[in-house]
């Protein structure tokens, strides 16, 4: 990788010495230094808040992390997204016994009933936290081989299924992107985003449009609102063709089934029945990862030689998808490139 360009030199102080001498000026106590109007308008937090000022601060959420990641030498990512309710295997069983014995105590209670019924609903899908990790893991075999600069995981930042795939990129020692959003009932990132890739947005907008900016596959396992949010809002842009084609892989065909009736859509002719091809179901993390190499050969092929031709680590060989959108094991996936508005 090339070396980048020196930065011009200019005659002006950085805007962190202006600072600097600013405060050193304001640490002289008069009527004029303490008003509001004399600190430096880029410190003013009071001045920056104001309704009139949201441009600015949309243009600054877009800024820091664009930068950031600029200067990490991150160009390309795979988003995984899913349920912040979905724990560790372990923790589901012990949150399922409280409920059964909560039942027991009290079973004419219709609140401890519901709970022991989502209670096992939850743990059924606990095996997705596992699944989430290890897809975690086979990407960053590749990714931190590379020097983080493609495939590098990004998720919500958040608990469960989004804590999951951080874990498997830290797992073997790789680094992991967190883009959090200010929420009342969350307190702070999961403990296994990379600290210097750990941000936080005040506008959804703008934490969306950082989710897809360098995205390479959507991956979406069971989730609530947030998670249908950003499945439909990437199924849209793809339909459209607002973005780039990329593939969209939604883990657990049952739960989807259930929850969503795809094919009634395109029943009501409400959606193009080629519209069910814009996305696939998988079971698992290595069918997954295969699905993503496939769709992106000429980068996994890249980062795989950086990586050292680690085709274990990878898992070698390519998958596709047949005609009902689920893993048939035969090689290619020129099919879901050719229709996603025939880009490659």
């Amino acid at each position: 990788m090339s070396s980048p360009e020196p930065e011009p030199q200019s005659v002006f102080y950085d805007a962190l010495t202006e600072l600097k001498t600013a405060e050193q000026s304001e640490a002289v106590d008069s009527p004029q230094t303490s008003s509001p109007s004399y600190q430096l308008a880029y410190a003013d937090k009071a001045f920056l808040s104001r309704d009139e000022l949201r441009g600015v601060r949309l243009q600054l959420e877009l800024l820091k992390p664009e930068l950031t990641q600029r200067d990490l030498g991150i160009s390309s990512t795979v988003v995984i997204f899913g349920s912040t309710r979905i724990p560790e295997p372990g923790v589901a069983e012990s949150r399922l016994a409280a409920a059964e014995a909560a039942v027991e105590r009290a079973p004419g209670d219709a609140g401890c009933v519901r709970e022991l019924a989502v209670a096992r609903r939850i743990a059924e899908k606990a095996r997705y936290y596992e699944e989430a990790r290890r897809l975690g893991q086979l990407i960053t075999q590749v990714s931190q081989h590379n020097g983080h600069r493609d495939l590098v995981v990004v998720t919500g930042g958040g608990p469960g299924i989004m804590e999951a795939a951080n874990r498997g990129a830290q797992d073997v020692g790789g680094k992991s992107i967190g883009l959090s959003i200010a929420l009342p009932r969350e307190e702070r990132p999961n403990a296994y985003v990379t600290p210097e890739l750990s941000f936080q947005f005040h506008y959804f907008a703008v934490r969306k449009m950082h989710f897809l900016l360098r995205a390479k596959a959507l991956v979406v396992f069971p989730g609530g609102y947030g998670t249908l949010d950003e499945l439909f809002e990437t199924l849209t842009l793809i339909q459209t063709r607002k973005v780039k084609p990329v593939p969209v892989l939604l883990f657990g065909r049952a739960y989807w089934e259930r929850v969503i009736r795809f094919d009634e859509l395109a029943a009501e002719g409400t959606i193009a029945p080629e519209d069910l091809e814009l996305f696939q179901y998988v079971e698992n993390a290595e069918d997954a990862w295969r699905l993503i190499q496939a769709f992106h050969r000429p980068l996994s092929a890249h980062s795989e030689e950086a990586a050292g031709g680690n085709e274990g680590a990878t898992g070698g060989a390519t998958g596709t998808v047949g005609a009902t959108g689920t893993v048939d094991g035969s090689d290619g996936a020129s099919k879901a490139r050719t229709h996603r508005g025939g880009a490659e």
